[in-house]
């Protein structure tokens, strides 16, 4: 057999996926902020309304149904005081209402909302509208967003952490009952499978405790209070994840068997039983854990959630059977010498099988999530997707290349197992070193002597020194790890799929990232209909503007009423009426009627407008322009008789 060149040092496998990890993290900390999965469509008093009178409630209308306990919607006055009755009522159509106090004053008010998606995300937001007119107001709203901060981003470790714990333990399982069974002995493999089911028990923990002050306060001292926490055991999210960990208490009792007493089976009828039975008891245990997502996030809201959780739970059975598998591999060329030939093209069926099931899965749930074109490339989901659908191409390019290196393993091994022939290249390695040592000349110092297999004195022969026991077990412990690292080193094929194998890992690594953040990220075809029923309403409000102003210049016959048309209501030029009324009724014309518009938050105007006398008690002007959109303060003077005068106010959202 011919001798393999000495290779170049591999670094340690926790060093690479560590700085794997990090660069994950440094991809992420650059995204911008996820939008919420229910945006606000609609509401009354509308934003930025100006009302004659103050409404018996608020409503607040949303793209699909949302959460909503006591205290969700608070209404504030000027001066910053709730005017609410804190208790809020589902009026139907996705629409909930919150009434308020009577007695209100005019001024400005300002409505907070914080509510629960129906896909567990929460949403969280604030606008105002005036009574009478706008007023200046001591409200001040917090700055961080929904689900953000220090809970935000410690609920989105655990999240991403759930996901990789997940992956884990089903795809590690699966690798040994399905590829591998001999790995069920491997410790390198026992120890990924059961940190796979400790990260994820600890982060679905970690996700129960952080729930509350995720959809609420954002403090993070809320997650230790037992009062909330029950009320999140009461939702749906909440009962998903005490549902996951109950299930985890069932994985644990798999594992148990999957590394005690299925690794001890020496019959081989008895091993294939247990074997049938640890392979059905541990898939409907895989579908609970994945149902837990399924039935919480954004498969269970929207259109046809009835056949879109059951997919969802395929698609994420295939990444844990595809990546888990992958890791378990990964772990196995690196930690083990024991790896079969017959298992590694056993996983590359299996995974070729799970790329089938992911890529008809992806399909539907990318329609069903992005649903046209233009949120394919238009919104955060549908880009995200797209980088997605990429790593994934990547990904399946790198695992062809790890296929080829499958079919060399067959054509290269000899009939040999692999830690067979790596023992030959070892031993052939040791003889040809010992020739060229032998050739050189003598030196005159004495050399190191070579170091001889270490024999560890039997317990109770005389001289017996304890600690020198010891230190021989720990020498011999110490060899025997180096001899299998250099059957590990010395395998004719195992250095090209590993690294094959290792690329793999790392662009899974990124590619659960993204995943992660897209199970964040408002789903294209919810924010295009949010964004299409938001312009429709603004459409809606631009419309023609009409307002009515009482009038009493103090005089005789100075009573009356003043009513402003403005066509077509929005930036641009304007067509604009005024009809001017007795208390009765009857056309009243009036000396003159003067018009200006003021615009004081952009500090434009006055804006004079001199109306053209039509008709008895009608006034007409155009091409009244109205430069910007915005608030704007609507003064009409009216003059009743030569010493009687008056001017009237009225605030009105233009544009």
């Amino acid at each position: 057999m011919q001798t393999i060149a000495p290779r170049r040092r591999i670094p340690r496998l926790w060093q690479l996926l560590l700085v794997l990890t990090a660069a994950t993290g440094v991809f992420f900390a650059g995204a911008a902020p996820s939008s919420a999965h229910a945006a606000l469509t609609g509401s009354d008093p509308k934003q930025g309304a100006v009302v004659d009178r103050a409404p018996d409630q608020v409503k607040l209308t949303f793209s699909e149904k949302v959460a909503m306990s006591d205290g969700s919607v608070r209404v504030l006055d000027p001066s910053g005081k709730r005017v609410d009755t804190d208790k809020t009522t589902d009026l139907g159509s996705n629409t909930y209402g919150v009434k308020l106090r009577a007695g209100l004053p005019d001024g400005t008010f300002t409505v907070a909302y914080q509510v629960v998606s129906a896909d567990s995300h929460p949403v969280a937001g604030a606008y105002t509208f005036s009574i009478g007119a706008p007023s200046d107001t001591k409200v001040a709203l917090p700055d961080q967003e929904a689900g953000g901060g220090l809970v935000g981003a410690l609920y989105d470790i655990a999240r991403y952490l759930s996901y990789a714990g997940f992956i884990l333990l089903v795809g590690g399982a699966a690798f040994v009952l399905g590829c591998w069974p001999r790995g069920a002995g491997a410790r390198p493999v026992q120890r990924l499978v059961t940190g796979g089911w400790v990260t994820l028990a600890a982060s679905t923990l970690l996700l129960l405790l952080l729930r509350a002050p995720y959809t609420g306060s954002g403090k993070l001292a809320d997650a230790f209070d037992m009062g909330k926490l029950g009320d999140v055991l009461n939702t749906k999210t909440g009962a998903a994840l005490v549902s996951r960990l109950l299930l985890l208490a069932a994985a644990a009792l798999f594992i148990a068997v999957l590394f005690g007493a299925y690794e001890k089976r020496e019959d081989p009828k008895e091993k294939k039983d247990l074997t049938f039975g640890l392979a059905i008891g541990g898939t409907v245990v895989a579908l609970g854990i994945a149902a837990t997502w399924a039935m919480a996030e954004h498969a269970s809201t929207g259109i046809q959630a009835g056949i879109a959780m059951p997919v969802d739970v395929l698609h994420l059975l295939a990444v844990a059977t595809w990546l888990g598998g992958l890791a378990s591999l990964l772990v196995a060329l690196f930690r083990t010498t024991a790896v079969d030939a017959s298992a590694v093209r056993r996983f590359s069926a299996v995974a070729f099988t799970s790329v089938v099931v992911l890529v008809a899965t992806g399909t539907y749930q990318s329609w069903r999530q992005v649903g046209s074109w233009s949120a394919l490339t238009g919104t955060s989901y549908g880009q995200l997707l797209l980088v997605k659908i990429g790593l994934v191409v990547v990904l399946v390019g790198v695992a062809s290349v790890s296929r080829r290196w499958t079919g060399r393993i067959a054509a290269e091994a000899g009939g040999l197992a692999p830690e067979a022939a790596a023992a030959v290249v070892v031993e052939q390695r040791s003889k040809q070193t010992s020739k060229q040592t032998s050739r050189k000349p003598q030196k005159k110092a004495a050399a190191k002597p070579a170091m001889k297999p270490v024999t560890v004195p039997a317990s109770g022969q005389d001289g017996d020194d304890p600690e020198r026991s010891a230190q021989l077990a720990r020498q011999q412990a110490a060899m025997e790890t180096a001899r299998e690292k250099r059957i590990r080193d010395a395998d004719p094929y195992r250095s090209g799929l590993r690294r094959s194998v290792l690329a793999e890992a790392g662009i899974a690594v990124v590619l659960l990232g993204v995943t992660t953040f897209l199970t964040t990220t408002e789903p294209g075809r919810t924010e295009e209909e949010a964004a299409k029923a938001t312009s429709a309403a603004a459409a809606q409000r631009s419309g023609p503007l009409q307002l009515k102003i009482p009038f009493d210049t103090g005089g005789t016959d100075g009573k009356g009423t003043v009513q402003l048309d403005l066509d077509p209501g929005r930036t641009g030029s304007n067509t604009m009426h005024l009809y001017v009324k007795r208390p009765n009724g009857s056309a009243f014309d009036v000396p003159e009627v003067k018009v200006s518009l003021t615009n004081e938050a952009k500090d434009v105007g006055p804006l004079p407008v001199a109306p053209d006398h039509i008709a008895t008690g009608h006034w007409s002007a155009s091409g009244v322009q109205v430069p910007m959109a915005g608030t704007w303060k609507i003064a009409v003077t009216v003059r009743t008789s030569d010493i009687d005068q008056i001017t009237v106010k009225k605030n009105a959202q233009i544009g």
